[in-house]
């Protein structure tokens, strides 16, 4: 997957996260992708390390989304935790 593929499924992969866990974040529609992306490789590296499978196919494979999707509610919940702790 291409540098394009990944950009495009980290913004699609963070705007499903913070669909699924609603509240007021800081950050926007630059840090939307930028936790997709993190969360694509979290979520790729989770499932590699826990069920010893490639969870990061292709683009258009259900476990990649679904460990992109995992992996982004992960770094979307410590974002909240980091950004919560300064306030």
């Amino acid at each position: 997957m291409g540098i394009i593929g990944w950009i495009l499924m980290g913004l699609l992969a963070g705007m499903i996260a913070r669909f699924l866990m609603p509240g007021k974040d800081p950050g926007g529609c630059i840090v939307t992708p930028l936790i997709g992306i993190a969360g694509g490789v979290l979520g790729g590296w989770l499932g590699k390390i826990i069920f010893g499978v490639e969870s990061i196919d292709g683009f258009f494979e259900i476990s990649t989304w679904i460990a992109a999707i995992v992996g982004s509610l992960i770094i979307l919940g410590i974002w909240r935790l980091v950004v919560r702790a300064r306030d």
